[in-house]
């Protein structure tokens, strides 16, 4: 993947190995960010993606590979000299500091002047909508508060990147899904270079520019959350973002559209030939792709399609989520609570989908994990 030199940040063959006979954390990693961009390192744990970060930042040195900003090699750059904010999952405030002792900690060591250094953290804490907390202790805060001061005390620097490693994972869920809401909101308006470390695919969809899917020490997907949602090109992809149905599959034949799609038939083993749709040159053996949303289940006797079981159900207030077993696979099919046609589990069910919810997979299935 080369590099135009427009990109702010740019990994290139970046590598992490800690040992020889071991697989490497981190394996010869291409990624480019765009000015202005937040994207998520989404991934598993051990998938190497707080490695990647911390590579970044100059906490770790990298085995082999290049770190480049703003066209400029920074893989040997001591840290104290990348110019880069980091939010810490623990916030690593200082519980002897106050507020704004916290904040203005980056200005000190850069030896800013006093009143500019009063002038930047009263501007990064009005950022945060936190400026009347100035003189609070830092033990007394909540800790979406401790957070968003984390956040102030990273952004007060103007760094050059932006490094968040899951920061919201000490948070309770109502408290994350507004904290995810206003750390992009204010890296929106500052129009700061963000990486975001992230376990959680809610968090990566909501949040991101772009997602880089990790899995293993390698890149599987990068993309825009819509791309890496509806076109995933692994089935690692498809079963990490969102939940999946995922079937293997033999193409049958290609019909080619005008556009960047075609359709498919293939062959499901057990429930006959069906149509789909995918990029177009796909033969042999792939997966197919249906999202639980897109997969219909009725009561037996109100449609047409696969007949099957209800295995179990789950009840999430805004959704029903019901197993549907047919023959030796079960489905998962997901609709919207109403007031009535609710099954239950024995019920038989008929599950259905329409062809352009069908994906077939580009990934071989003689490639794919298991």
């Amino acid at each position: 993947m080369a590099d135009n030199g427009t990109h702010k940040l740019s990994l290139v063959g970046l590598t992490k190995q800690y040992a020889q006979g071991i697989a490497p954390a981190v394996d010869r990693l291409d990624m480019h960010v765009e000015e202005g961009h937040l994207v998520s390192l989404l991934g598993p744990s051990g998938c190497g993606k707080t490695t990647t970060l911390r590579m970044v930042a100059g906490l770790m040195d990298p085995t082999a590979g290049q770190i480049m900003v703003d066209g400029a090699d920074i893989t040997n750059t001591p840290v104290h000299k990348r110019g880069m904010g980091m939010v810490f999952q623990s916030y690593a405030l200082f519980p002897h500091m106050n507020v704004h002792e916290n904040v203005a900690f980056g200005l000190q060591m850069r030896k800013k002047p006093k009143q500019e250094q009063d002038r930047l953290v009263h501007r990064a804490l009005e950022m945060v909508q936190l400026e009347h907390l100035a003189k609070r202790q830092t033990r007394a805060l909540s800790g979406g508060q401790q957070q968003r001061i984390a956040l102030a005390r990273a952004l007060v620097v103007e760094p050059t990147l932006l490094l968040l490693d899951e920061p919201l994972s000490n948070l309770d869920a109502k408290l994350r899904e507004t904290m995810r809401a206003e750390i992009r909101q204010i890296q929106q308006r500052t129009g700061a270079t963000t990486l975001f470390v992230t376990h959680d695919q809610d968090e990566a969809l909501d949040m991101s520019d772009r997602i880089a899917v990790m899995n293993g020490g390698l890149i599987e997907q990068f993309g825009s959350p819509i791309e890496v949602y509806e076109r995933p090109r692994t089935r690692f992809v498809a079963n990490f973002i969102g939940r999946a149905n995922l079937l293997t599959v033999t193409i049958v034949d290609e019909q080619r559209q005008s556009g960047a799609d075609s359709r498919y038939r293939v062959d499901v083993p057990g429930f006959g030939v069906h149509p789909a749709i995918g990029s177009p040159g796909l033969t042999g053996r792939r997966t197919l792709l249906i999202r639980p949303h897109r997969l219909g289940a009725e009561p037996a006797a109100a449609a047409a399609g696969l007949r099957g079981t209800i295995e179990s159900l789950s009840y999430t207030g805004d959704s029903l989520s019901y197993r549907v077993r047919v023959g030796e696979t079960s489905f998962t099919a997901e609709r919207l609570t109403s007031g009535t046609d609710r099954m239950s589990v024995g019920d038989a069910a008929i599950i259905s989908w329409r062809p352009e919810d069908a994906l077939v997979l580009p990934e071989p299935v003689e490639d794919a994990a298991p």
